[in-house]
């Protein structure tokens, strides 16, 4: 998936967090967590139940997820029960999962485009108003 367990952070089976988890590298969840996880990378097991924001570079999702979720490459898995929107710029969502929320696609280019094309505007109103001042405007 994204590493084995023993490279990451692992939040046990039986084991309950409620609060704010933030952690580099990968998060490895087994047990519930009521509150915002943000991470690098991110996988929620086989009865894992997270009730809260999720934001991760990377997430796999076999568990159960109550709560937004955004990340660059999502996976829900074919266990995956997430109620909840789904921010993300890849989503893969395996056969018998289940998806109740919005999915948005974003696009970090998205936001480059848009300073981009309000520069050009900005650029070509100030050759107008230059061609405006050089060349005589003849009202009759």
């Amino acid at each position: 998936m994204f590493g084995s367990r023993q490279q990451g952070k692992v939040i046990a089976r039986g084991l309950k967090i409620a609060g704010s988890v933030t952690a580099d590298g990968l998060v490895w969840v087994d047990g519930q967590i009521d509150g915002e996880l943000q991470c690098t990378s991110l996988v929620i097991d086989r009865g894992a139940h997270i009730s809260g924001t999720v934001a991760a570079e990377r997430i796999v999702v076999d568990g159960k997820v109550e709560g937004p979720i955004k990340g660059a490459e999502i996976i829900l898995k074919s266990r995956a029960e997430v109620t909840g929107d789904i921010h993300y710029q890849s989503l893969v969502i395996e056969g018998g999962a289940l998806f109740n929320g919005r999915s948005v696609q974003f696009r970090e280019t998205d936001k480059r485009l848009k300073k981009k094309s309000v520069r050009q505007v900005e650029i070509r109103e100030s050759l107008a108003s230059r061609i405006a001042r050089v060349v005589p405007v003849k009202v009759d």
